[in-house]
């Protein structure tokens, strides 16, 4: 039953990490409907974060590694034909640190303090923001990205701190609102969580070893992990190929629903 229940959160967990349907709000939703020491589990949360990096890594492996080699072929050469990679790293860079260094400092009242109700006036806060967007389509491609609209999209991804926030949601309606096309705006949003990813999993290496049971669950784990690394590389590839339709919508109406029931009933 224990391998069953990581199973089946792994699968939830790895449906909503990529979504704009907060994967965070969703887990203290569930933490709150059902008494289960896997909701309890603090390690759980960086084993499944683990496994939808992995697969965000291998969708967007092709883009990664030419952001990579241009940037230092760019230091190398001063070549113009690299200087676009070369600045979109940087773009990664800032619209990564406002969350980094917010979360530094509120986390762990987040943590002791958000309370499932909250998370479901969240959510509701989160389908507004879906709807907003949901007819804008942008004209700013990858090499228009300021510095300045890197710095907001970056400051959405900061709400997105908060539970029922989604952070896919508030990056990608902070670049929509920054002018940016939908896929433009898209890819950008699954750059950040790339960073932002691997600095929860660097803060929470320390507590996953430290385990006392942790033989006893590596199969748990590991299951956990591999089913949220499958179902969030199909659940991505799900969102972009809605975000081009433009069909926000849907998100928005599941999370206004969604949020007005836990608002009620919690």
């Amino acid at each position: 039953m224990l391998l069953i229940k990581y199973l089946i959160l792994g699968i939830i967990q790895g449906f909503t990490e990529p979504l704009p349907i907060s994967s965070s709000g969703h887990l203290r939703i569930f933490k709150s409907l059902f008494n289960s020491e896997v909701l309890s589990d603090m390690n759980f949360e960086i084993i499944v974060n683990f496994g939808s990096l992995i697969a965000i890594l291998i969708l967007y492996r092709k883009e990664i590694m030419s952001i990579i080699r241009d940037f230092f072929l760019y230091i190398k050469t001063k070549n113009k034909k690299y200087e676009v990679n070369y600045k979109y790293s940087w773009l990664i860079v800032i619209g990564t640190i406002p969350a980094a260094i917010f979360g530094l400092f509120i986390k762990d009242f987040i943590e002791n303090h958000f309370t499932t109700k909250l998370v479901g006036a969240m959510l509701i806060i989160t389908s507004l923001l879906l709807f907003i967007i949901k007819d804008i389509k942008g004209k700013k491609d990858k090499e228009d990205i300021t510095y300045m609209d890197a710095l907001k999209i970056g400051l959405f991804q900061v709400i997105a701190l908060l539970p029922g926030i989604s952070r896919s949601g508030a990056t990608v309606v902070g670049g929509m609102k920054s002018n940016l096309k939908r896929e433009t705006a898209l890819n950008y949003s699954f750059m950040l969580y790339i960073p932002i990813s691997v600095a929860s999993m660097a803060l929470g290496i320390k507590d996953l070893l430290a385990m006392n049971n942790f033989a006893e669950l590596f199969i748990p784990y590991l299951v956990s992990m591999i089913a949220a690394g499958i179902v969030t590389y199909y659940a991505a590839k799900l969102f972009i190929d809605i975000m081009k339709k433009g069909k926000l919508i849907y998100f928005s109406i599941y999370c206004f629903f969604v949020g007005i029931i836990t608002f009620l009933l919690f």
